[in-house]
């Protein structure tokens, strides 16, 4: 490990990146404490103690929504853009055949989404100023009609700028820049969590209940790790071809199937819809709704109706993003063919059938992983900060994005191993896992 950091620094290229990196995060920090004019702090953090929807928004925006900073939104309405134009891409001609035209398509899609991003992030910072204003969170002296375009401006620019920001990360930094955006507002509460299960360490049998706390948490990871990386591998043979006088293809490889295809998108809509009726009754002030809300937010049902949204939306978008047809046409154009299996449509229906096996696999243990947190929580006196640090849709992020981030450094110092090898000024010799 050692040796692999000091092969970082010897490389100008990768060390820049990392640095700009870093910085551009400390920037987004700094930004976090910024705060929107015209709002009370104190009424915010009320709010969201309650736990409605604004609790999953400050979860991926590092705690800028219970300060109410120029962030507030965080990178939320972006990756709303993104999923609506990736579903749009699959039922409407026109956006699809954009995304399969190469660089200039994605170009447009993705200047698109920015437009959309600012759309939404002006549509939800109205939403949100009309609640806040609904509870009082409004200052003294604020016209209404000031305080809705106020905070709508000043919301919709913040998420502007993170957008950039993770843009330039990733062209610049190392990395994705918006997942790190999100990787770095859940970290910066990982000491929280520890200090409030350390100050209450007695509610779950002391420092021995710390220690066992501490290693199922390291277990966790680990099995995070293990499953993000599990696929099905399913062979696949290529047919010789002669062209002139060279033979072509007979190579045997293999078709990866990832077990969580879906990745974190099903918690995040299945939080989403649970949690959107506890908001609508805070603001309507209506008893049957706050009722339901009660019911949803906490309780055998909640976790019944929670796993079971995640089971459903794994599916759901896993039959979006992937599409078995255009799979197995691609292999038989270039020639290639699972063995035992004809061309064509029966090997688009094997397909479907092992994805739709090791989805629901995969499916299981994202809805167990999200379901964690509220077993710590009521049966074992776990704080909620550091159960939904450490558990749910927070902990896959955090696991899958230093997974990505690892390997794109990985990648460059495999890169410069290379270089070196064939003679480059400033080589150097990389002996990681894969040297």
């Amino acid at each position: 490990m050692a040796d692999n950091i000091g092969n970082i620094a010897k490389i100008p290229e990768l060390r820049r990146r990392i640095l700009f990196t870093i910085l551009m995060l400390g920037i987004y920090r700094i930004g976090v404490f910024v705060p929107t004019p015209g709002i009370s702090a104190d009424v915010v953090k009320k709010i969201i103690s309650q736990g409605t929807v604004f609790e999953i928004f400050n979860l991926f925006s590092g705690g800028a929504l219970s300060q109410f900073s120029v962030f507030a939104l965080g990178i939320m309405p972006y990756i709303s853009a993104s999923i609506i134009f990736q579903l749009l891409s699959v039922s409407i001609p026109s956006i699809e055949r954009l995304s399969k035209e190469g660089e200039a398509g994605r170009k447009k899609i993705t200047r698109m989404t920015r437009y959309g991003t600012v759309i939404l992030s002006m549509i939800q910072g109205f939403g949100i100023a009309f609640g806040l204003k609904q509870q009082g969170a409004m200052l003294p002296g604020v016209s209404a009609l000031q305080f809705y375009i106020t905070t709508m401006v000043t919301l919709a620019a913040g998420t502007a700028f993170l957008m950039w920001l993770g843009e330039t990360i990733t062209e610049r930094g190392i990395g994705n820049g918006i997942s790190l955006i999100i990787f770095a507002g859940i970290v910066t509460r990982i000491p929280v969590g520890f200090r409030d299960a350390w100050s209450t360490k007695e509610q779950f049998g002391g420092f021995f209940g710390f220690l066992i706390l501490t290693a199922f948490i390291a277990v966790l990871i680990g099995f995070i790790i293990f499953m993000e990386r599990s696929t099905r591998q399913i062979p696949v043979q290529y047919a010789k071809r002669v062209v002139g006088r060279k033979i072509y293809g007979g190579q045997s490889s293999h078709l990866p199937l990832k077990v969580n295809t879906a990745g974190v998108i099903p918690p995040i809509f299945a939080s989403s819809i649970i949690m959107f009726p506890a908001t609508i009754a805070q603001f309507v002030q209506n008893k049957s709704m706050q009722m339901i809300a009660a019911a949803l937010s906490q309780g055998w049902l909640h976790t019944v109706l929670y796993g079971t949204l995640i089971i459903f939306f794994a599916y759901f978008y896993t039959a979006v993003t992937f599409n078995p047809v255009d799979v197995a046409d691609n292999l038989k154009k270039f020639g290639g063919f699972i063995p035992g299996i004809r061309p064509g449509k029966s090997t688009s229906d094997y397909i479907d059938r092992v994805l739709t096996r090791i989805t629901l696999g995969g499916a299981l243990y994202v809805a167990a992983i999200c379901i964690v947190p509220e077993l710590l929580i009521r049966n074992f006196g776990i704080p909620s900060s550091l159960a939904y640090t450490f558990g749910g849709t927070s902990l896959l992020i955090v696991v899958g994005v230093a997974m990505d981030t690892l390997a794109q450094i990985e990648s460059h110092l495999l890169t410069h191993h290379y270089e070196g090898f064939l003679g480059a000024k400033g080589g150097g010799r990389f002996r990681g896992r894969r040297g």
